[in-house]
């Protein structure tokens, strides 16, 4: 190591660099690959390929980790006979207001039109956005072969497929059904590692997508990335209000106890973006709320699982946002693809840092829309992942108070802590 004062300057920089976390590199790159396109224009294409390789590596550990995702969570259940009715009302709450704030996220990027002003310089595909017919589209859901399902990357059957295989495993005798859900246990948290390590590489990668952005679209990027934000945090103000009717009109806590009460919990969420690390956090929450254990040890993993109501605002705001910008029109069958893929793609994604990310290019390629798009998103997807994870995580608690409530009135639980 140089002992000069410029050595020591320079490690000092290094030193400080690598204390940042992920998303602030991200902005810094950001910064840096944005300035680059301004200065360099066309010539910054020169730098593509790293952000192709990046989104390459992230598609690449995506569809395994939806899989095993879902797997894990799946067959993660206790006796499915004796939480049945649990899992009925779990799974149309989720489903419902998962499906409302992918409405929410479309309506938000239809009043905004945050794409409207990115022209793309290179010919879309005549075929992008084809919908088929209805039942075309129910029969595409059943893969032919699953390994061909993992190559092409069709989600949906890989989703389809995973459903079924953790069925089949519920239904194996204890033993070998320990070892299926061990094994399956294993690769989701494998593929979250992959991804760890495929998103050390985001600052650059992002960097580099952004240079060719701007060096092509120019000072037109930074108006409809305002406008993007604002409709994903706007559209995710309307999910918390409808939380804030559905507490008021479902359950004895009133919001402002409520708030209250799981104040530490959204502490956690907006440090850590992730909703398997605020996991812990929840359970203690809801514990202390008093609320009966044997709904919140069952609701809150699963939420944790399956609902991603914030992710999804923003998975129907990247979705419309490269639609836009490709010039792609809209019909009611597309939008009702939309929602339909968007619902499951929401349901496998990730509970980590960045994993809303990389489901919003599965969704995005699902389309055949241009992934460098999608992708520049992620320069400033720290920004609205706080929301993200705030709201999939109180989207959990909220469901967790209603359903505690809906047993105690039908004698079959006691629930304490109501306001």
């Amino acid at each position: 190591m140089t002992d000069t004062p410029d050595g020591g300057a320079r490690t000092g920089v290094f030193a400080r660099y690598r204390a940042l976390g992920l998303g602030t590199r991200i902005l810094v790159w950001m910064v840096l690959g944005g300035a680059a396109g301004l200065l360099f224009g066309e010539r910054a294409a020169v730098v593509e390929p790293l952000g192709t390789l990046f989104i390459k590596l992230l598609m690449m550990a995506a569809i395994p980790l939806v899989f095993f995702n879902l797997l894990a969570g799946l067959t993660g259940l206790s006796d499915a006979s004796a939480v049945g009715r649990l899992s009925i009302k779990a799974l149309v709450y989720f489903g419902l207001t998962t499906v409302f704030a992918l409405i929410v996220g479309l309506v938000a990027a239809w009043l905004l039109q945050p794409g409207r002003e990115m022209t793309l310089t290179e010919a879309v595909q005549d075929d992008v956005g084809t919908v088929p017919g209805v039942i075309d589209l129910l029969l595409g859901f059943v893969p032919d072969n699953p390994v061909a399902s993992f190559a092409t990357g069709n989600v949906v059957q890989v989703v389809l497929f995973a459903v079924l295989l953790g069925i089949a495993t519920l239904a194996l005798g204890t033993d070998r059904r320990a070892q299926a859900v061990r094994a399956y246990d294993l690769g989701a948290d494998l593929f979250r590692k992959l991804v760890d390590v495929v998103l050390y590489t985001a600052p650059l990668g992002i960097g580099a997508l952004t240079a060719v952005a701007l060096g092509r679209y120019g000072d037109a990027l930074f108006g409809p990335l305002g406008l993007f934000i604002i409709g994903v945090l706007g559209g995710q103000a309307v999910v918390f209000a409808l939380y804030w009717v559905l507490l008021t009109a479902l359950s004895d806590w009133s919001p402002p106890r409520f708030l209250r009460a799981t104040g530490t919990l959204w502490a956690t969420t907006a440090a850590t973006c992730s909703s398997l690390a605020s996991l812990a956090v929840g359970l203690d929450v809801a514990e202390r709320m008093k609320l009966p254990r044997s709904v919140y040890a069952f609701t809150l993993p699963l939420g944790a699982q399956i609902n991603k109501d914030g992710t999804s605002v923003f998975l129907a705001m990247v979705l419309a946002f490269t639609a836009q910008a490709a010039g792609m029109a809209w019909t009611p069958g597309t939008l009702g693809m939309a929602i339909l893929i968007g619902l499951l793609l929401s349901q496998g994604s990730a509970g980590i840092p960045g994993g809303g990310f990389v489901i919003s290019l599965v969704l995005v390629q699902a389309f055949q829309l241009p992934l460098e798009l999608a992708a520049i998103v992620g320069g400033i997807y720290r920004l609205v992942d706080i929301g993200n994870t705030t709201i999939n995580i109180m989207g959990d608690m909220v469901g967790t108070v209603i359903i505690a409530r809906t047993e105690e009135r039908r004698g079959g639980l006691g629930l304490e802590g109501a306001s």
